[in-house]
């Protein structure tokens, strides 16, 4: 049997792979309630992709996926964070604050699943969002789900984690990654 790489199994598994204009392409906000049906209709394609990849990966640190990673150019991502909290699903998602405290993490992309990154990021965002019935929404997110939210926010504006790297960092193979299974560490505040 031959090994299939992590990006080949994220194709097989529906996600859309590095190259693809989509992926770097802003998506279009939903007009809510007006779009309603449509917003639904793509988180619940967004909760079925989560669910096939959560079946043959697991993800300590948590994972989220972005509409245009499933070939939809719309601002739509849901985030699972890790363990058992309940998701979060982001429609029309901007950041409005952030502080200017961050660290560096390693993270990896459905999207070009091979290699891995150390990517500086704030470790608290306030985030706007759009309920379906069209009330903006602002929550404070910290360290990890903050991480995973301005991931997912990126990928809605035509961003890959590759652009917020330093430009002397290079992305390592998945197999030189030794934080597989573990969550992202923070200093206790």
């Amino acid at each position: 049997m031959t090994d299939v790489r992590p990006s080949q199994q994220m194709r097989d598994l529906g996600v859309v792979q590095e190259g693809a204009a989509i992926l770097t392409t802003p998506a279009r906000p939903f007009d809510l309630p007006t779009e309603r049906d449509e917003a639904e209709r793509i988180v619940d394609e967004l909760f079925a992709a989560l669910n096939r990849i959560g079946q043959v990966h697991p993800f300590a640190k948590g994972m989220g996926i972005a509409a245009p990673q499933i070939g939809i150019g719309r601002a739509a991502a849901v985030v699972q964070p890790p363990g058992d909290a309940p998701a979060i699903i982001l429609l029309n998602p901007r950041i409005t604050a952030g502080v200017e405290a961050s660290d560096e993490q390693y993270e990896g992309c459905l999207s070009f699943f091979d290699v891995r990154g150390l990517v500086p990021r704030p470790l608290e965002i306030t985030v706007e969002t759009t309920t379906l019935a069209g009330e903006a929404v602002a929550t404070v997110y910290e360290h990890g789900l903050a991480r995973l939210i301005h991931h997912e926010i990126d990928h809605l504006d035509g961003l890959l984690y590759t652009a917020r790297m330093r430009a002397k960092e290079a992305l390592i193979p998945v197999e030189q990654y030794r934080q597989s299974g573990q969550a992202w560490s923070y200093e206790s505040a």
